[in-house]
């Protein structure tokens, strides 16, 4: 399979077709990679991610006035957050099989970087703004709500009122007899933008999570630790929130 047919492959994958290649190719395209590339013109998918993540919130924050019109605007914001953190979208990222695609530098290939869920959110971002670009807003809400609406559908559970480290907290308190333990263990990047790694600790339980902020970065760790805990636990006890959910 050449180039092009790895292309139309992943737009079959996404189920959004390219007028502009450029466009999808930009959002795909790491800033690792731009730096060791010798075309000083060539860009990379930060700024499509800055006006992504703008659109993203902006839709969703549509789609949940439009499912839950007695909602305020707290749960509103909380809800919001929680569909899209840094762990949801790289999951989103990866049942599209978005890494193989990603343009990386040497070195963040040898680091594992396809798999980085700060990477892969970051380019899902890049890719909603290079739709709304391709095909305006309408085409962009309507990439979006498909990619969300099965989670939506799942979210009259009021687990999904809570964010990762309040339900992370909530399962810890009663099934473990233990507080989740947050440490920034690496920082990377210019202070304009940094990423974080944090490590959490429950017991003899670790997990790591990053992110642009150490809340981001901790609200990663605690979806990690959630992934990993659901085999001890069984769904109903972690997804339950009857107690009040806890401050960042």
């Amino acid at each position: 399979m050449d180039e092009r047919d790895d292309r139309k492959a992943f737009e079959d994958r996404i189920n959004y077709h390219f007028k502009d290649e450029a466009l999808r190719d930009q959002a795909l395209r790491h800033s690792s990679y731009v730096n060791e590339q010798p075309d000083a013109q060539l860009e990379d998918n930060e700024r499509l991610e800055f006006l992504g993540d703008a659109v993203l919130n902006l839709v969703i924050g549509h789609m949940l006035m439009e499912k839950y019109p007695e909602l305020h605007e707290g749960d509103l914001s909380r809800m919001r957050s929680n569909l899209v953190n840094e762990t949801h979208l790289a999951q989103l990222a990866r049942k599209m099989e978005m890494g193989p695609e990603i343009k990386l530098g040497k070195g963040e290939d040898l680091t594992h970087g396809r798999e980085k869920n700060s990477i892969l959110s970051d380019v899902f971002e890049a890719l909603i703004a290079a739709v709304y670009l391709d095909g305006g807003f309408d085409q962009a809400f309507a990439f979006i709500r498909e990619k969300f609406t099965s989670t939506l559908e799942k979210s009259d559970s009021p687990a999904m009122n809570l964010d990762s480290k309040s339900r992370l907290q909530e399962l810890a308190q009663v099934h473990m007899k233990a507080m989740p333990r947050y440490r920034v263990v690496h920082e990377s990047g210019p202070d304009h933008d940094k990423t974080f790694k944090v490590l959490l600790t429950i017991n003899d339980i670790e997990t790591y999570g990053t992110g642009k902020s150490k809340k981001s970065a901790e609200q990663d760790a605690a979806g990690n630790a959630l992934e990993s805990l659901a085999s001890l636990f069984s769904p109903p006890t972690v997804s339950s929130c009857d107690s009040p959910s806890a401050s960042e």
